[in-house]
């Protein structure tokens, strides 16, 4: 659970989740995102992820559950985290590390 207040959570996830659902859906089925991330039992983690990024993003703000919550605010840490370590300085548009963000719903080219 986040210490983070929701109002805050939500903030951060609307400037850092950059995709649309549509984009999002559209990402998730290329072999661009299914060739990265942690895998353990056939999807990776950052997929799994994204699948539940487009229904939160579909879900209005006052019908999130606790869970949802926790998954946006486990999204928000990990594309801080992963933006900060810094992309590859050549090719950042066909690098495995923006298509790891683009699964968890940020598009760094945007």
């Amino acid at each position: 659970m986040s210490s983070k207040s929701h109002d805050e959570i939500w903030d951060e996830w609307n400037d850092l989740v950059n995709m649309t659902p549509k984009e999002l859906e559209e990402f998730l089925e290329t072999e661009e995102s299914k060739s990265v991330g942690d895998t353990s039992d056939g999807e990776s983690t950052g997929h799994k992820s994204g699948r539940r990024i487009v229904g939160i993003k579909r879900t209005k703000k006052a019908e999130l559950s606790d869970d949802d919550w926790d998954h946006m605010a486990k999204v928000v840490g990990y594309i801080k985290r992963h933006t900060a370590q810094g992309g590859p300085s050549e090719d950042v548009e066909h690098s495995r590390w923006r298509y790891s963000l683009m699964n968890w719903g940020h598009d760094p080219l945007k």
